[in-house]
């Protein structure tokens, strides 16, 4: 690792004005991400803001009538919420298919979605359900959130405070896991909402995307079988050396019918 102070902020105020301070200041969350980046020396921020000791980054609500995460929450924590399985089980199972339980116990909601991973599990149910992301400073639609490969719309010095979901009328996630890595090498989220029907993908592309041919069959008729012939075609979708464009490509369609009969 290159040299850095540490911080440990006390509040949310305190956290954004030392990161705002620092060179190139980074929040530490979970640390998940952040940490093995720092010791393959792949980033070099002049601080390290410690977020563990904010309380009210942590904690699920179900007031106002929509489900609202704190930024610190677990992945463990959102799991295993009777909340979350009550409001929105999707997302509650979403969670549970989080890596490992080591993961799930120090990873959390607010540092999967700043991080922005193409193969995270998380973005898929913000874009998916249409979620709203509050900052310190503001509320972010979903649809404006995600902007590409690692990259999002919070500014240098941002912070994530909590995530609002609304709860749809079903929902449901399926994920074709890598078995090393348990990152999705194709997860689907699908959700019919008051606001209509939505398809996010992640695993696929520079980011979560939505599917709009799928969202379409699916505003007309919803039904495993109405995706009969609907497909991402594979020039849209990345390949590695885990899985071609062509393979993921096919399984953008195999996972979206299977999340469609899950949600019933």
């Amino acid at each position: 690792m290159y040299e850095f102070a540490y911080q440990k902020a006390g509040s949310v105020a305190d956290a954004v004005k030392a990161a705002k301070a620092a060179e190139d200041g980074k929040f530490l969350a979970g640390g998940q991400t952040l940490i093995p980046t720092l010791k393959l020396r792949l980033a070099r921020p002049g601080a390290v803001v410690d977020l563990g000791g904010i309380a009210a980054l942590k904690g699920i609500s179900t007031a106002g009538g929509g489900l609202t995460i704190g930024a610190m929450t677990t992945h463990e924590q959102v799991a295993s919420s009777a909340d979350v399985k009550k409001a929105i089980p999707a997302l509650a199972a979403l969670a549970h298919m989080i890596g490992d339980p080591a993961v799930r116990n120090r990873g959390t909601i607010g540092g999967s979605i700043a991080n922005n991973d193409p193969a995270a599990d998380y973005p898929a149910a913000v874009l998916g359900l249409g979620a709203t992301v509050k900052t310190d400073g503001r509320e972010i639609q979903a649809d404006q959130f995600f902007k590409g490969l690692f990259e999002t719309a919070l500014n240098a010095g941002e912070m994530i405070v909590s995530v609002t979901f609304p709860t749809p009328d079903k929902a449901a996630y399926m994920k074709f896991r890598n078995p090393a890595s348990r990152f999705a090498m194709i997860g689907v989220f699908v959700a019919k909402t008051k606001g209509g029907v939505r398809v996010a993908v992640t695993g696929g592309g520079n980011g979560v995307f939505r599917v709009k041919a799928m969202e379409d069959a699916l505003t007309k008729n919803w039904a495993a079988a109405a995706l009969d012939g609907v497909s991402v075609p594979a020039s849209q979708v990345n390949g590695d050396i885990h899985g071609s464009a062509e393979y993921r490509a096919h399984l953008i369609g195999v996972m979206a019918k299977r999340a469609v009969a899950a949600a019933g």
